[in-house]
């Protein structure tokens, strides 16, 4: 299975075919609204992704290594301040801080929901999940002989092997692997949807036409990212003082991840914490009154500074 994702890659024509495919995709459910698009799509593809997860997690408690996977998780290293930023900066992307799609879902919740209460939710639950995944993948690592460290690639390169062992392997990993492609597209569409909302609402267009032009606009800037995997993987740019020699993809990525992300979350705890009324934000939150107080002095004087600590390291500046 990770041989046919290779050949895909390599592959510009059958690649493109997809990404033409993936995004005409995104662009219906987006074209259909939250409520009878995403809505109907994720209640339950993510549901059979958290489970299948408990699955293979399950078959590496088999594997003889799953409690060298969970010393590996688990056993505390050395904490440096690098570690610690980079673990702040991946906080921002897991979590999708300083993203339109998080205010563009906050602003679609029912008027009675708790943000704060929902706040802590999602924070565990994607904690939750990233823990499984770890135990999922590590001793599945260690029982093969391979290399913790590659990264996220980790999950084409281990979970192949576990299926392969597996009764049934190819049936749940076939099956997994299109859910995984289903997890991604909403990604996808919740990323699509506040340039589309704020189309609708400030252009005047309906959500068919705004995500028509939205979903043509990702396309094209997606050919780059695309064939930056073939037909352009030679091809470098450079950003000064930011970037040197990287290929279109892991340029984006980079500005995306490294740049965009921190300044959009800073922007955004400014807007939040110095120009919105204080009965705004109160009114919103609904929590304690010392919760409030901690959450705006926090706001306030706290995170901008943290924020731009990892933003003048993500750019190799400290």
């Amino acid at each position: 299975m990770s041989r046919i994702f290779a050949d895909l890659v390599s592959d510009p024509e059958k690649l493109l075919a997809w990404h033409t495919i993936f995004m005409a995709m995104t662009m219906i459910v987006v074209a259909r609204g939250v409520k009878h698009g995403l809505e109907v799509a994720i209640r339950f593809l993510m549901p059979a992704l958290f489970a299948l997860l408990l699955l293979i997690v399950g078959y590496a408690m088999t594997t003889g290594h799953f409690m060298q996977g969970v010393s590996f998780m688990f056993t505390p290293g050395e904490i440096t301040n690098e570690g610690i930023l980079d673990a702040m900066g991946h906080a921002f992307f897991t979590l999708s801080l300083g993203m339109g799609a998080i205010m563009v879902y906050g602003s679609y919740l029912p008027k009675g929901t708790s943000i704060v209460q929902a706040t802590m939710f999602i924070a565990a639950a994607d904690t939750i999940v990233a823990l499984l995944a770890g135990l999922a993948i590590f001793p599945i690592v260690f029982a093969n002989g391979l290399e913790p460290g590659a990264g996220p690639g980790l999950i084409f390169k281990t979970l192949p092997i576990a299926f392969g062992q597996m009764e049934a392997g190819t049936l749940i990993g076939t099956t997994f692997f299109i859910l995984l492609v289903f997890a991604a597209w909403t990604s996808a569409i919740s990323l699509i949807e506040p340039a589309v909302a704020w189309l609708a609402e400030n252009k005047g267009m309906n959500r068919l036409h705004a995500s028509v032009w939205t979903g043509v606009a990702a396309w094209f800037v997606g050919l780059g990212t695309i064939f930056s995997f073939n037909i352009w993987s030679d091809k470098t740019w450079s950003i000064p003082y930011l970037f040197k020699d990287y290929t279109l993809f892991t340029t984006l990525e980079n500005l995306t991840f490294n740049v965009m992300l921190p300044l959009g979350g800073l922007f955004i705890a400014i807007f939040a914490a110095w120009l919105m009324r204080e009965s705004s934000s109160r009114d919103e939150l609904k929590t304690y009154d010392w919760i409030y107080k901690l959450w705006r002095i926090l706001l306030r004087y706290v995170t901008p500074v943290a924020i731009i600590i990892v933003f003048l390291k993500a750019i190799s500046i400290i």
